[in-house]
């Protein structure tokens, strides 16, 4: 058998019942729409090659594995992973299912859910319970991490794209989850509650001012797809930062935003142990970037 081969030729081959078909992508998507006569293992599934099994226990059966385009890595991975596996004859359909359609072949499919989530414009509010910022602070020698808790925030969402919005950060739950000893744990705490970092008895929140997002093009799911600027306040300073977030839009409605950047502490009047504000640091050197990762869910104010 070919490495791959065309629709006409796979409808062919089916009409012999010589052939064993494989969709590979997730069960979800073979439910709503799959050629007819196949069976499902999914190829992001470690227990791919037991579904194999269970669906083509032949190893000398022809099998021909589809995904739905053609274009990406699905089908060309579960062929090399059946090879692998000691099935001889696999082929990939060229083109995927949408290639099957193409050429005017049936499919089986149903409906797909008509409740799927819309985002609809007007103002959204962080859900506190499941919105984090992470942080990572490092010298030469060590890191240590933690996490700080929203106590507000809500953005203007128009065409499904954040244009304006306002979140703040409880600076009082600033938290290290590294340390395991509690003596340890407790005193890194109030050395960063301190006026050696965020100074939190005079300064207990952190404001993030959205100003607007861009759409980044080309961005493929799992990297960034939009462009966010605003500014960013820290103690007594503030100034304009951009960077790049991924933001989805969920089953249930609410909205995930998911970003990771480095910020100069020392820009905000964070200085302790800044190698270039101070000399002969020793040991209580620390570097002046910090790395934020952050963790949004927003849902449509009620």
């Amino acid at each position: 058998m070919n490495a791959s081969i065309s629709a006409d030729e796979l409808l062919q081959l089916m009409a012999g019942e010589s052939v064993c078909l494989i969709d590979v992508l997730l069960p979800e998507d073979f439910a709503c729409r799959h050629i007819a006569g196949a069976g499902n293992a999914c190829v992001y599934e470690m227990i791919f090659l037991e579904r194999i099994a269970e669906c083509v226990p032949d190893k000398d059966r022809a099998v021909v594995v589809y995904d739905d385009s053609g274009t990406t890595l699905a089908a060309r991975t579960a062929k090399e992973k059946l090879e692998r596996a000691g099935y001889r004859h696999v082929a990939i359909l060229e083109g995927g299912l949408q290639a099957w359609q193409a050429a005017g072949y049936a499919v089986e499919s149903r409906a797909q859910d008509s409740q799927a989530a819309m985002v609809r414009s007007g103002v959204y509010q962080v859900d506190t319970e499941k919105s984090v910022v992470e942080w990572i602070g490092r010298n030469i020698n060590n890191r240590h991490y933690g996490r700080i808790s929203f106590s507000c925030g809500e953005c203007v969402l128009d065409n499904g794209r954040p244009v304006s919005g306002r979140f703040v950060l409880d600076m009082t739950s600033l938290t290290n989850l590294d340390l395991q000893d509690e003596g340890w744990r407790g005193l890194l705490h109030r050395h960063l509650k301190s006026e050696d970092f965020f100074d939190v008895d005079r300064y207990p929140e952190t404001t993030f001012k959205l100003c607007g997002a861009a759409v980044i093009e080309g961005a493929t799911p799992g990297t960034p797809n939009t462009e966010i600027a605003g500014s960013l306040t820290i103690k007594d300073t503030t100034r304009s930062i951009c960077f790049p977030a991924i933001i989805a839009t969920q089953d249930d409605g609410s909205i995930k935003l998911q970003a990771a950047l480095d910020l100069d502490r020392t820009l905000w009047n964070v200085c302790y142990g800044s190698g270039r504000l101070y000399e002969r640091l020793g040991m209580h050197l620390v570097n002046d970037l910090i790395s934020i990762e952050l963790f949004i869910v927003v849902r449509e104010k009620v």
